[in-house]
Order: C-alpha cells, then structure tokens, then sequence
C-alpha cells in the first residue's frame, strides 16, 4: 500500500525565508503585515470614487520631502527633519517640566491625606479636558505662540504623571513603612531608599503614557497655530493647500516617531526599574 505524502510549501519554507526568519524571528511578522497592508491600500486606491491616494502616488508625489529631509529655505519652508526636530524640542520641554512637576505632586499627595482631598477633585476636573480646548485659552493667557504650544504639552502630560506617582506612593506596603519606623529612618533616608524605589515602577507608567499624550498634544496645538516649524502646522498648511499625500507621509512620521519615543521610555525602565518591580 502507497501513502500519501504532503508536500512542504516551498514558498514558506524557502532556505531565504527559514534564513530571515530564524536569524530575525520578530522582524517578519510585522513586515509581511506592513506589506499585506500596503496591498489593500493600493487596491482601496484604484477603486472608482477614491480619494485618498494610494502608497504608490503618495511616494510619487513627496519623493522630495523622502530623500531630501534636511532641506532648509527659511521660514516655515523647511525639511520633515526640521520640522520634526522642533516638534520633538517643545515636547522634551514641557515633558520634563511635567515630571518634575508631575512626580513631586505626585508624591505630596500620596503621603498627605489632606492634599489628597484638597486637589483631587481639582486634578481630576483638569485632567478631563483635551488638549484642543486649552489652546484657546493658552493663547489668550500668553499671547504668543511658542509658550502657548508649551503649556498645552505641559498641561496634557502631567495628569499620567501625577495620578500614578501618586497611587504608586500610596500602594508602598505597610511592612515597608514598619520597618522604617524601627529602623528610625530620616524624612531624606525613607524617601530615597523605600519611598522612590516602591513607587518607581508606578512613576514609569505614568511617565510611559505622558510621552505619547505629550507627542499627540503638540501635534494638536500646531496644527491650530500658523507661523511656527512643527510637524503639526505642516499637515494643517499641506491640508489646506489640498496635498493630500503630504499629510499621509507626515502621519507615517509621526507613527514611527511616537513608536520610537514610547520604545525609548520602555529601554530607559529596563535600566531603571529592576526586573521583579515592574508593574
């Protein structure tokens, strides 16, 4: 009696493909999603009644800003590094003012009761409002456009800061505290050797979500401000002068961007934060 043998599909189990896929084992799933997604966004394209251009257009038509990003004409009429570069400026700004900010309020509120009860409804008021509803009033209090497009980071990326600091100070465990009373430990020794190391797992969360809201809030308040460098008002000027194309390839920067800052923060935890504390 003969049996029936399967054949391996060659396709997939090519010694070029096994080749990648063992040496980069994380790198193909997401190519080949990429591409898959590519395909339908191509034939979405061609379909009658589209609008939106397809990959192949967008690159066709913003293959200078591609491979000439460093391109420098004065005034707003800059390359994406440019633009990019002074986005990436306000948010490391405002983001830093914000954890600092963020994190002492953070921790005067998880070690007091009542500062709890005196700011959170406050906190917790603020905190709701988006980021496009304080540009108005940022630009009515500061009349300029640079510091308006600071606060508005600022104000968007403190609230995950200080709400988790503060939960992480109040989570410290009671043993914790126990052992710093019989150990009579100073203001200054329980902070810096039980307080900071318990909470820090919870600072990194906050800190973690802060950076992507802070990149989503300066593209928000560009993109209302004229006259300024800032990947936001370029999608809003190449909105308005109808390139379409433009504002995809922003948005694929801006992806990739954000994707990068959030890895960022993640690499920074791994060296900060041990291994078994994370949260």
């Amino acid at each position: 009696m003969t049996t029936l043998r399967t054949r391996p599909a060659r396709g997939l189990q090519s010694p070029w493909f096994s080749r990648i896929n063992k040496r980069f084992p994380d790198l193909v799933p997401p190519i080949v999603a990429i591409a898959i997604f590519l395909v339908i966004w191509q034939l979405f394209s061609l379909t009658p009644g589209a609008t939106l251009p397809g990959p192949i257009q967008v690159v066709q038509d913003t293959w200078i800003l591609i491979f000439w990003p460093f391109f420098n004409l004065g005034g707003t009429n800059v390359g994406l590094f440019w633009q990019i570069l002074a986005s990436l400026q306000r948010v490391a700004i405002s983001y830093i003012l914000a954890a600092i900010i963020g994190i002492g309020l953070g921790i005067l509120i998880g070690t007091s009761r009542v500062m709890s009860k005196a700011l959170d409804p406050i906190f917790q008021l603020l905190r709701t409002v988006p980021p496009l509803a304080w540009v108005p009033i940022s630009l009515a209090a500061l009349r300029q456009n640079e510091p308006a497009a600071l606060f508005v980071i600022f104000i968007t990326a403190i609230w995950p800061i200080l709400i988790n600091t503060a939960v992480g100070v109040k989570q410290i465990p009671q043993d914790y505290n126990n052992v710093a009373k019989v150990l009579q430990l100073t203001r200054k020794e329980y902070f810096f050797n039980i307080l900071i190391p318990a909470a820090l797992p919870y600072i990194f969360t906050g800190l973690r979500i802060a950076i992507g809201l802070a990149w989503l809030a300066i593209i928000a308040a560009e993109i209302v401000m004229s006259g300024i460098v800032g990947i936001g008002f370029f999608i809003w000027e190449a909105y308005q002068n109808n390139n379409v194309s433009e504002v995809i390839l922003a948005l694929i920067y801006i992806g990739i961007v954000g994707l990068l800052l959030d890895k960022l923060m993640a690499w920074i935890e791994t060296l900060i934060v041990p291994q078994g504390q994370k949260t």
